[in-house]
């Protein structure tokens, strides 16, 4: 990437890329792309006005970084962790037939609120993910389900130099590398730190429990894990 770029001018030729990418991956396994789907315009256009709004300049972020995009979440929208009301709400973009609002989205929209707003946020961080494509498995039933990248080893041997390639150019778009925030204290952690291990990306990587994990099987817990995530923003 181009520093001379803005934050969203690097992000924008990222995603473009995206659409280009092809991967093989064995039998009932799928990439979803939304950079090359049928909404792939749409999707396009409320990228830009996004991060037009909230990246357009040149100052380095933090980066937090989940596994891989939700099949009914990001791996639809095309932007990390946001769910489509609230980006209809800030790009004023409407896509028929999406209706996708994840409990994730909601506790990390939580965070921003109580880190001082969605524009100071993104002024200092930029999320994405260790793996910036969704993977869906055809389960027993023939229906797709989500995988998450680590989930097979075969799958990860095949994604790990696309992986790399990717966190190469995140970082380019100016990322803050003192450290890491890693959505997914588990596997997605373990892989991470690995990498990193071999490619010294970040000098510290941060694991924080999933939103998913907390709304799902700790919601009575929900503000320490919420006062975990504000300490570990606010403190790097």
């Amino acid at each position: 990437m181009d520093n001379q770029n803005t934050f969203e001018e690097n992000i924008a030729r990222f995603n473009a890329a995206l659409g280009n990418i092809s991967i093989d991956l064995p039998k009932n396994y799928m990439i979803l792309n939304p950079y090359s789907g049928e909404k792939k315009e749409l999707i396009n256009k409320m990228s830009a006005i996004f991060y037009r709004k909230f990246f357009n300049d040149t100052y380095p972020r933090k980066l937090i970084l989940g596994s891989s995009p939700a099949r009914r979440g990001s791996a639809v929208t095309g932007i990390p962790f946001e769910d489509i009301e609230h980006l209809q709400q800030e790009t004023g973009i409407k896509i028929d037939g999406f209706r996708i609002n994840q409990a994730s989205s909601s506790f990390l929209y939580e965070v921003v609120s109580n880190y001082g707003g969605i524009q100071k946020f993104y002024s200092d961080f930029y999320m994405n993910f260790v793996c910036p494509l969704g993977i869906v498995q055809k389960n027993s039933k023939g229906n797709y389900v989500n995988c998450n990248y680590y989930e097979n080893k075969n799958i990860l041997s095949i994604l790990l130099p696309f992986l790399v390639d990717s966190l190469h150019k995140i970082i380019s778009f100016g990322i803050d590398t003192s450290v890491c925030y890693c959505i997914g204290s588990g596997e997605n952690y373990k892989v991470l730190r690995t990498i990193n291990d071999n490619y010294k990306f970040f000098k510290k990587i941060i694991p924080l429990e999933h939103p998913r994990y907390i709304t799902q099987y700790h919601s009575e817990d929900k503000y320490e894990y919420l006062n975990k995530y504000m300490q570990a923003l606010s403190e790097g």
